[in-house]
C-alpha cells in the first residue's frame, strides 16, 4: 500500500499523540496497579466497559496510534507492548494487578521495548 507524503502526519502531531497516550497509559497503569480490572482485557463486556471508559479509550487509541505510525515506518515501544500485554488469555495469565505492576516496573527501569519473558526455545 502506497501513501501519499501529503497525507503524512507532521512529526510533531506523531510526538503529541505518543505523549498523549504515554500519560494515559501510565495513569490507568497506576490504576490497574492498586487493583482496578479491565485494562488488559479486550473481552469486556458493555457494564464494565463503561465502568472505566479511559481503558477502552487507551486500547482504541494504542491501536489507532500503532496503525498510523506504521505508516510512517515508525513504532512506539510502550503501545506495542501494551498491545501485547492485551493478549495475554488463559491460565497462565497472571493477573491484570500484576501485569500492571510489572509492566509499570519495566517502564520505570526503561526495559520497555525489550522481552518480557524469556523466549522458550523448542530444543
Amino acid at each position: 500500500m502506497n501513501f501519499d507524503p501529503r497525507d503524512r502526519m507532521p512529526s510533531d502531531q506523531l510526538e503529541a499523540l505518543s505523549r498523549v497516550f504515554s500519560e494515559q497509559l501510565l495513569a490507568c497503569l497506576d490504576e490497574c496497579a492498586r487493583g482496578r480490572a479491565g485494562l488488559f482485557s479486550q473481552l469486556m463486556d458493555e457494564e464494565e466497559e463503561k465502568s472505566w471508559p479511559e481503558a477502552a479509550r487507551l486500547r482504541e487509541l494504542a491501536v489507532a496510534l500503532q496503525s498510523v505510525l506504521a505508516q510512517h515506518e515508525e513504532r512506539n515501544a510502550l503501545c506495542d507492548e501494551f498491545l501485547d500485554l492485551c493478549t495475554i488469555h488463559g491460565e497462565s495469565h497472571p493477573g491484570e494487578r500484576k501485569l500492571a505492576r510489572a509492566f509499570l516496573e519495566r517502564i520505570e527501569r526503561g526495559e520497555v521495548g525489550s522481552p518480557t519473558q524469556e523466549e522458550h526455545k523448542p530444543w
